[in-house]
């Protein structure tokens, strides 16, 4: 089940593609956009990604950070990041924990067949480690426009 807002933020200690480890503490103080995506140099993925690169002055200016997350391995994180010049870290979380814990592994569908995997989905957390905000089953057009505005609230 996808927390809501109000609830506390999971923590988390993940390696990012460079294999740096990242907590949740270290972005207390700041806004945290933290986003579950499917997997890494797909269309929709890479899109998301990019609409979060081309934002990340106006994000960074309203004090927040952006941290993406997915299943992919460390290596799979690094190359997807340099291939698009991705200016925030990519969480590599292969066990699924931070993303079950968010509620983003749910039952999909496709082409009549039934399986489980990553619902894109993006939460915003504040500087005190409170969701703030929780986008269920995103869309990927638009959505970052939704972000930048609860993040101008």
């Amino acid at each position: 089940m996808m927390p809501e807002a109000g609830a506390k933020a999971h923590d988390f200690s993940l390696p990012d593609g460079s294999g740096k480890t990242l907590s949740l503490k270290d972005f207390r103080g700041k806004k945290l956009v933290i986003y579950f995506y499917p997997k890494d140099d797909t269309s929709g993925c890479t899109q998301e990604s990019c609409d979060f690169r081309d934002n990340m002055a106006r994000v960074r200016k309203l004090g927040a950070e952006v941290v993406g997350v997915s299943a992919d391995p460390v290596k799979s994180h690094a190359k997807f990041a340099v291939k698009y010049d991705l200016p925030f870290p990519l969480l590599s979380d292969p066990d699924k924990v931070l993303i079950k814990a968010y509620g983003a592994w749910q039952k999909k569908s496709f082409m009549g067949k039934t399986y489980m995997g990553i619902v894109r989905s993006t939460f915003l957390i504040d500087e005190r480690g409170v969701i703030a905000r929780a986008w269920p089953k995103v869309k990927v057009s638009g959505h970052v426009d939704e972000v930048m505005e609860a993040l101008s609230e």
